[in-house]
């Protein structure tokens, strides 16, 4: 039975993809530079040099390879539409649709970070840099994000009222990218209050929601990569117990001295908060304290990440630890950024709308507020700074401990003077 190709824009009938490969091949030489799909996709990337990649593939056009066309015409004023044009509106619409723009970015940022740390088998993994370089890109665009309020906020309360009431019902409300970026960061159902943005989506929206829902998260795969780590018991040594007799010996003596420096209710209320400062330190090296606390929704963090993050963070200076110290703050701050993001938010529709509902239907300003606070993620993180303490009163880590935790090589002796003069045989002096 003939089959049917497509090779380079036209079918021939009763080709093997072989043939047509071969023919097209012979077309490109005789007809031109750039060749089809069935060709160039057979070439290894590894062998796609610069001069394969202008000869073969057709050239860019800024305004087409952009889509300007489609983006310069997607801005279209409702109040235009109505005769009642407002010279505001075309402003307040750019300012959302690059909002948008940028949180489609967060979102590829996102997948790429969650699918990375769930992949990962060992503590570790030398894609951790590149987990810290996406954390870091997403903290710059919430920056962005941040300065961009400032942009809308020219919009004077006046302006914005000539053209607010023809967006109704329309919202930030029904931002299914927003909504996104808080389910992959972690913020799941039985976390918000029944608050109806969900039944104001599209059907199609409503099934990417749901599809988030159930998928793994960034604290769910950050949470599974701290459980990695493999430090805290190592030949004899127990990371636990040498923090228990540690914070011990520090609490003795701030016991000490209130007993001897305070007095009536002074030393009272100075007991009261040395037993709750005991009480949090009692959680990090014990499970049924830790456990007790997640129960009551106190904390969300599992008894042996936690553990793992308070190591990391005690002792970062390591080498080993380092970088991961460095994502476990950036991960803090993405969230932190997005709450001043929700902050400054709240407070531009309190300039522009004081007290009114929003035109979706929410209590608008405090409803927005209201999110700030509530929505925490990565909160057993940011508080891991409690439990801290000195390093001066550190406990010593194992000597073989530190070998692991260290960058060296291993150099035979033949090769000493080669490692000396830097690895190129000059002086260090030249």
């Amino acid at each position: 039975m003939a089959e049917s190709h497509k090779a380079n824009g036209y079918f021939q009938q009763g080709w093997s993809l072989s043939a047509a490969i071969e023919k097209n091949e012979e077309r490109n030489i005789a007809n031109g530079p750039f060749s089809s799909d069935i060709t160039r996709n057979n070439v290894a990337r590894s062998q796609r040099t610069q001069q394969y990649i202008r000869q073969t593939f057709e050239p860019q056009y800024y305004s087409d390879y952009l889509q300007l066309d489609n983006l310069l015409s997607c801005q279209v004023p409702v109040t235009e539409r109505a005769g009642d044009k407002a010279h505001d509106e075309t402003l307040f619409i750019i300012v959302h649709q690059v909002f948008e723009l940028w949180f489609k970015q967060i979102l590829v940022e996102l997948d790429s970070i969650i699918e990375i740390l769930s992949s990962m088998e060992v503590f570790c993994d030398k894609r951790l840099a590149l987990v810290l370089h996406r954390l870091e890109r997403i903290k710059e665009i919430e920056d962005v994000m941040i300065r961009q309020i400032e942009v809308i906020q020219t919009i004077t309360p006046q302006e914005f009222l000539d053209f607010r009431d023809y967006l109704f019902p329309a919202s930030g409300f029904q931002s299914f990218q927003f909504r996104l970026f808080e389910e992959k960061l972690g913020i799941r159902n039985p976390m918000r209050p029944n608050e109806g943005w969900f039944n104001s989506l599209r059907e199609e929206h409503k099934q990417i929601i749901q599809q988030a829902e159930v998928a793994p998260c960034l604290f769910e795969v950050v949470e599974k990569w701290l459980q990695l780590l493999p430090f805290r018991e190592f030949r004899g040594y127990n990371f636990s117990q040498s923090y228990k007799e540690a914070t011990d010996r520090m609490l003795q003596v701030d016991e000490s001295i209130i007993e001897q420096h305070y007095e009536g209710e002074d030393k009272e209320r100075a007991l009261r908060e040395l037993e709750r400062t005991k009480k949090a330190f009692q959680s990090a090296y014990d499970r049924a304290t830790h456990e007790h606390l997640i129960q009551t929704g106190q904390r969300r963090l599992g008894f042996r990440a936690t553990g793992a993050a308070l190591l990391i963070m005690l002792y970062e200076d390591e080498p080993m630890l380092h970088t991961p110290a460095l994502i476990l703050r950036a991960v803090v701050d993405v969230e932190d950024k997005l709450n001043l993001w929700r902050y400054r938010h709240a407070q531009m529709v309190r300039r522009m709308i004081g007290g009114k509902v929003g035109t979706g239907g929410s209590v608008g300003h405090a409803y927005l507020r209201s999110t700030v606070d509530r929505y925490r993620v990565f909160g057993d993180l940011a508080n891991v700074s409690t439990l801290l303490i000195p390093r001066r009163l550190l406990p010593e880590l194992p000597s073989e401990l530190r070998e692991q935790l260290t960058y060296y090589h291993r150099m035979e002796k033949l090769d000493r003077t080669f490692f000396d003069r830097g690895g190129s045989g000059e002086s260090l002096d030249d």
